[in-house]
């Protein structure tokens, strides 16, 4: 059984769109919070959590929307092509509205663009699992992230050459949204023209589910995906932690604000050079067995940059394996979490998927920043550590949901048999 790579990639136009999108707003939307319409911090903060806050309740129903709906063209496919068009017309709508005065409204397009992205995220990335057989998935995954980092390396590349200037000097961000939207536009036609959902997922071969009896997960599995979830929720604790703050650690104990921006471009870069290596790795020894070994070199590496004191030409070396560390994890822990699903409703557990990652990116940052303000910066690694840590035991503890679900594939595994 192998991978279908060109269809994956073409599927994984969807989710590099997305990605394109999430980067646009991370970058372009604090700025005119404070540039244009001069809210402070905190509420700018409020503001930039709101899609975070949104997602928990929309990308689970939508998700279940698209498992139940059944259309010429697919279930997921309708969501994907209406959520785009909505989010490319707000986004136009959005950037004319970048200007003094406007804030009410513009605040109102922003909230119905979150709803949009909202509509169409979880069936986007539901559609892998629906056309690949689950043994694949880690591999197909793999890919799904490396269109995810070109749809960023997109966005960023558009933000050096289009930032134009107004006759009053402020910046223009029109060029970039239309850029944006034109690629998000692109890649949903380019989906629905080369993608014939129905068609793809009907020839997927039916396989039995372990450990689930009728529309309902048993006691077993139900225990493994919860632990699975709690997982995502704990690692993406840890990991979000330093990723939002680490520019303000940098620069408060070591200095140069441009070396914070290498290390997590290394980090990066080492995640995308990784993610299709890992993929071929996973379907080889196990999911599971993958972000162990993940979670513990992401323990590992919080706590000995923890300790280090005077920067040096290392800390890049351990920013290297933090990205390998961070792509083992994420590539397999989405398939982990379908894989105990049935091929009906694999938008809904897509939907369990981001709930836990979206609660955790929106727990964490206040939790995080209240101990690097009232404790002191020295807390960030020690505590991105524990929480990581955390999710390495968690995750022992899962007994399903794996490629390789009959044969313990490391010691950790054997060690978890044998509880």
């Amino acid at each position: 059984m192998k991978l279908n790579n060109r269809r994956t990639v073409v599927i994984g136009l969807a989710f590099l769109s997305i990605a394109a999108f999430w980067n646009l707003y991370d970058s372009i939307i604090p700025l005119i919070l404070r540039d244009t319409f001069h809210l402070g911090d905190a509420a700018a903060g409020w503001v930039m959590a709101l899609d975070n806050i949104l997602a928990l309740f929309m990308l689970p129903l939508f998700g279940r929307f698209s498992d139940r709906s059944d259309t010429r063209i697919g279930r997921r496919m309708p969501y994907i092509l209406f959520g785009t068009v909505a989010a490319v017309a707000l986004m136009l709508m959005l950037s004319v509205l970048d200007a003094p005065g406007k804030f009410v409204a513009f605040l109102a397009v922003l909230a119905l663009l979150l709803v949009a992205m909202g509509t169409y995220r979880s069936p986007a990335v539901a559609l892998m699992p629906d056309v690949t057989p689950k043994p694949l998935r880690s591999k197909g995954n793999a890919i799904i992230n490396l269109m995810g980092a070109l749809g960023g390396v997109f966005t960023l590349g558009m933000l050096q050459i289009l930032v134009m200037k107004r006759a009053d000097g402020s910046a223009n961000y029109f060029p970039v949204f239309a850029a944006v939207g034109a690629l998000m536009l692109f890649c949903a036609a380019f989906v629905a023209l080369r993608v014939d959902e129905k068609k793809l997922a009907a020839e997927v071969p039916d396989e039995p589910e372990e450990d689930i009896s009728g529309p309902r997960l048993s006691g077993p599995a139900l225990k493994s995906l919860l632990l699975i979830l709690f997982s995502v929720f704990f690692w993406y604790m840890g990991y979000n932690a330093v990723v939002t703050a680490y520019t303000k650690y940098f620069t408060a104990k070591w200095g140069d604000l441009g070396g914070a921006s290498l290390c997590l471009m290394i980090a990066t870069i080492g995640a995308v050079v990784s993610y299709i290596p890992i993929g071929m790795l996973s379907q080889r020894v196990g999911r599971k067995a993958v972000i162990l070994s993940g979670a513990g070199m992401l323990t590992a590496c919080f706590c000995l940059i923890s300790q280090i004191r005077a920067f040096s030409l290392a800390v890049y070396a351990v920013f290297v394996v933090i990205g390998v560390s961070w792509a083992a994890i994420n590539v397999n822990s989405y398939p982990m979490v379908v894989e105990l699903s049935k091929g009906s409703n694999v938008g809904r557990y897509t939907g369990f998927y981001y709930t836990f990652s979206m609660a955790a990116q929106i727990v964490t940052p206040i939790l995080s920043g209240w101990l690097l303000e009232h404790v002191g910066y020295h807390t960030l690694f020690p505590y991105a550590g524990v929480m990581v840590g955390t999710s390495f035991f968690t995750m022992l503890a899962v007994r399903h949901g794996d490629s390789l679900p009959d044969r313990p594939a490391t010691v950790f595994e054997h060690l978890a048999a044998a509880d």
